[in-house]
């Protein structure tokens, strides 16, 4: 587990509480982190909590709880925020009682993506995992935190020296609820060297 006196706010939630079995974040309405693709609005206020490390190679996990979650958008997670400009984030968005989005966004140099599949809204708690090869990431889920699923493997353009990794919740629209983290924790990285084809040559 991770001593989480060594964690600090990129900005506050509206309240917050660190236990010795887990962190709760409560949201602010009109928080969210997203830049440019698409929608070419820029938001960058959601609050988010992480630890700076600079092990080139190691395994973030955390288990998120958004069963509070119930409008629109309200989401939480894992994320790595270099700056505006520069960030991951993985996590589960409420959409509409019915289903809800599980995924991932990007931010290289300002231009976000968004990979995501639907899953039912019944689904309450999920695990998440970003592993770091030096700039190159994994982020894998799990339902149970025992069996894990790939979401994408990705590069993060300024990711090669010092980051920070953790957790982070928001609420996009008129609305606040209250996410729960639990069973943080930074290790070894699993996220094994390729053993297939060899790196071209420089």
């Amino acid at each position: 587990m991770i001593d989480f006196s060594s964690f600090e706010w990129t900005r506050e939630p509206a309240s917050w509480t660190i236990a010795d079995d887990g962190i709760a974040i409560t949201t602010r309405p009109g928080t969210d982190l997203w830049q440019r693709t698409y929608y070419r609005f820029r938001n960058d206020n959601a609050p988010v909590l992480q630890l700076a490390t600079d092990e080139r190679f190691f395994t973030f996990s955390a288990c998120c709880d958004f069963s509070e979650a119930a409008h629109r958008f309200d989401q939480c997670g894992i994320a790595m925020y270099l700056d505006s400009d520069n960030w991951i984030k993985a996590s589960v968005e409420y959409e509409d009682g019915v289903i809800q989005h599980v995924g991932s966004v990007v931010t290289n140099h300002g231009w976000s993506d968004w990979a995501t599949v639907e899953m039912p809204a019944d689904v309450r708690r999920m695990h998440y995992r970003i592993s770091r090869r030096e700039d190159d990431f994994r982020i894998d889920n799990s339902f149970d935190g025992t069996i894990w699923h790939q979401m994408r493997v990705c590069h993060l353009h300024e990711g090669a020296g010092e980051v920070r990794v953790g957790i982070y919740a928001c609420s996009p629209e008129d609305s606040s609820f209250t996410a729960r983290f639990t069973g943080l924790d930074l290790g070894p990285c699993v996220w094994q060297a390729h053993d297939g084809q060899q790196p071209d040559e420089p």
